[in-house]
């Protein structure tokens, strides 16, 4: 495993990391002792930073965390507060409401200060609203928070948050489908010491190369419900590409995979060759998901002549989809 520093808290991390949103749930079936085994295979192999939010199955996913923390002290854990709010609202993001989602987490978690908390993808008013951040530094002078940072959707708001000069790390979608933070937002971030942690970094399973056109989902699987945006940001299912030709883009990938790596390890390799990206957080049910997945970490770097031919296939098939979007 290798390690970076995340943002200015002196942290080092996994590089890749654990998303825990599929054992919370929306990813179909889930059993919590064959999470809670993929969780210590991952602490195992050498991941120390996990991620994960309130609404991720009501708390489950934050309460086997918990678990996970009591067990190895040593671990990260970051958690996101926001979307409990209904409806979700800008004006929502107020002291009272925010307060009360740290101390459900505190509670969950079974600690006494959250790692990092993370604004969970807010609507775009309120990184107009400086007051939101100077609740997140009250928190952290109460010691109910350590450090704090952004899940966002847009570009735009990761540029706009990171003026606030508190904000520890941006969480984004980031992969070989979604290429737009890899430009301004990038060059930013290291100017100003702030992590990014690369969120869906395989596509909601798109760019493990395992899905095909006849592929089916639970009906509580998010790519079932959300492939057009019905629940919450399209972005977020598949990173915002119609099925098809996601499928399409990935047989592209295919036939430039490295020997000796898998799509999934491939996929991670990518997002690891920009040096402002600290972490990819990739979900993991099952143990040898994670083993999958932190392998990626000790791979060579990939040659120059691969990178510029994702980001042809990226131009080909995918760029007019997204790059404007997100």
């Amino acid at each position: 495993m290798q390690y970076r520093e995340l943002g200015r808290t002196g942290w080092q991390v996994s590089t890749v990391s654990f998303g825990a949103w599929a054992i919370g749930g929306s990813w179909g079936p889930v059993e919590d002792a064959e999470s809670w085994a993929a969780l210590e295979r991952a602490v195992e192999l050498g991941v120390n930073f996990f991620d994960t939010a309130d609404v991720y199955g009501d708390g489950r996913s934050e309460r086997l965390l918990g678990r996970l923390r009591r067990a190895y002290p040593h671990i990260y854990i970051a958690t996101k507060a926001g979307r409990r709010l209904n409806p979700h609202l800008a004006e929502g993001y107020n002291r009272a409401n925010l307060t009360a989602f740290v101390e459900r987490s505190l509670q969950n978690l079974g600690v006494e200060a959250i790692d990092l908390l993370q604004l969970h993808c807010p609507p775009t008013p309120v990184y107009y609203m400086p007051e939101v951040f100077g609740i997140l530094d009250d928190l952290v002078q109460t010691g109910k928070v350590r450090y704090y940072g952004v899940s966002v959707e847009k570009v735009e708001e990761a540029l706009k948050a990171i003026e606030y000069p508190n904000v520890q790390s941006v969480q984004i979608i980031f992969n070989m489908f979604r290429h737009r933070p890899a430009g301004l937002l990038f060059e930013q971030v290291k100017q100003r010491r702030v992590g990014i942690l690369a969120r869906v970094p395989l596509a909601s399973g798109l760019l493990t190369g395992k899905l095909r056109p006849d592929s089916s989902f639970a009906p509580d699987d998010h790519r079932a419900f959300n492939r057009y945006g019905e629940a919450f940001d399209q972005g977020e299912t598949f990173a915002g590409v119609d099925y098809e030709t996601g499928l399409q883009a990935v047989e592209a990938l295919k036939a430039i995979c490295p020997p000796g790596m898998s799509m999934t390890q491939f996929a991670l390799r990518w997002i690891l060759m920009f040096e402002a990206v600290t972490c990819a957080i990739p979900g993991a049910k099952r143990p040898a998901q994670v083993e999958e997945n932190s392998a990626a970490a000790d791979l060579p770097p990939l040659p120059a002549s691969t990178m510029e031919q994702v980001r042809a296939i990226y131009d080909r098939y995918l760029r007019p989809q997204v790059h404007h979007r997100w």
